[in-house]
């Protein structure tokens, strides 16, 4: 089991991803709507792994990701956008994003991208 950070500024999608992820075998230990409450979070809870939003109002997701890093160089991290630009997938995998997911993401893709990253 995994304890697992969501961080969207979507409530609808977080609220989305916390139910595909909370299905017992994993724990949601905190759920943030922008990128300084998610650094604050990730800092105090520890999460195991992080599914991460690109687009955010206040910080894109690769500003909070590279402070993420720079917090928890091993910090597990998979970054979920729905902008269809394939520019931003490879330079969140370049800045260290574990995997990259498009939006929408069934519980079926989620599921098997968690157990992936956990694995390694």
């Amino acid at each position: 089991m995994a304890k697992i950070l969501i961080v969207d500024d979507s409530a609808l999608a977080r609220n989305i991803l916390r139910m595909h992820v909370g299905n017992g075998k994993h724990e949601v230990v905190g759920l943030a709507g922008d990128g300084e409450q998610a650094l604050k979070l990730f800092k105090s809870l520890r999460p195991e792994l992080v599914l991460l939003d690109y687009l955010m109002a206040d910080k894109s997701g690769i500003e909070v990701l590279e402070e993420m890093l720079e917090h928890d160089p091993g910090a597990r991290v998979i970054m979920v956008s729905g902008s269809g630009d394939h520019t931003i997938e490879e330079k969140a995998l370049q800045t260290g994003v574990k995997l990259f997911l498009e939006k929408p993401c069934t519980q079926k893709n989620i599921l098997k991208a968690i157990e992936q990253v956990m694995e390694t």
